[in-house]
């Protein structure tokens, strides 16, 4: 319930255009048929920048070539488009941390920055899935 107020505030808010200045940025890239990987990440985040609460980024289990490709095409992506959309989320969580009630949603902007900068080799996850398991002893 609490998860879902809070989305709807943050689509109000924040959530719509960041949801917009992600979808740009993931048009240009596939448009650019050699940054197709960029745009579907891209894609990705715009979708989670929609409704972030109740969902978490964690990094991908990747070795050898796939690790070294997610670097690189991370180093690309922040010089093309990830410090546009880092200051993008800078400028939508200053107003919501002014304002009381919009400082969890400050917070989620933040917390979004390590992902607008490099959003390859991450993958988004329910939030409850990250919680430990316990099971019950017969």
């Amino acid at each position: 319930m609490f998860r879902t107020l809070l989305n709807i505030i943050w689509l109000v808010f924040a959530g719509l255009g960041l949801f917009l200045g992600y979808a740009l940025a993931g048009i240009i890239c596939c448009l650019l048929i050699v940054t197709i990987p960029f745009g579907i990440a891209s894609f990705r985040i715009a979708v989670y920048s929609l409704w972030p609460f109740g969902r978490a980024v964690v990094d991908k289990q990747q070795t050898g070539v796939g690790e070294v490709m997610s670097l690189v095409g991370n180093v690309i992506w922040v010089i093309v488009a990830g410090w546009w959309l880092a200051i993008g989320h800078i400028l939508t969580a200053i107003p919501l941390f002014i304002s009381i009630i919009g400082i969890p949603m400050g917070w989620a902007n933040l917390k979004l920055i390590p992902v607008s900068l490099m959003p390859l080799g991450k993958e988004i996850v329910p939030s409850d899935s990250l919680l430990p398991t316990y099971q019950r002893s017969a």
